[in-house]
């Protein structure tokens, strides 16, 4: 009897884990960024450093009346795969060639990111209607999978 997790049940934990230190008050979202099965960095949606968190002064989105899926830009948040970005820039981790576990599908600015910090796999959760962040991640060979926590099961979607 293995109860040892695969590691991509690991690290898809370890992004639910993450996601719990989340300040938004609509979607909690983390991400784990790997290399070589290491943890590089981390991530969680939530206010920049030294601003306060929509859990404190509420959210921009909702006070807009800003439908889920457009209008990025109008959040105060900084998204969890742009977090674990910055983090691995901040400590000094390449993020050439690394794996992203996002408990989420990234959006279409995310998609951006992932693609210019050639991250070559982003493992997800619960997918996001976002059809531009798919194209792009398409056209730059990204891989995006699916990782069904039901079943520990992986789906390909590109």
């Amino acid at each position: 009897m293995d109860s040892r997790p695969s590691w991509q049940q690991y690290f898809m934990q370890m992004a639910y884990l993450a996601s719990k230190r989340s300040t938004c008050t609509r979607r909690a979202v983390g991400a784990v960024m790997v290399r070589d099965n290491q943890i590089i960095s981390t991530g969680y949606n939530g206010s920049p450093k030294g601003v306060p968190h929509c859990a404190e002064v509420g959210c921009l989105r909702e006070q807009l009346n800003v439908p889920s899926g457009q209008k990025h830009e109008l959040c105060r948040g900084v998204h969890a795969e742009q977090n674990a970005i910055i983090q691995a820039a901040i400590n000094g981790s390449s993020t050439r060639g690394a794996h992203l576990y996002c408990t989420h599908q990234p959006c279409s600015i995310c998609a951006r990111l992932i693609i210019n910090a050639e991250i070559k796999k982003v493992y997800i959760s619960e997918t996001y209607p976002d059809e531009l962040g798919e194209q792009l991640f398409r056209e730059a060979g990204i891989e995006l999978i699916h990782f069904n926590t039901q079943n520990n099961g992986l789906t390909r979607i590109l």
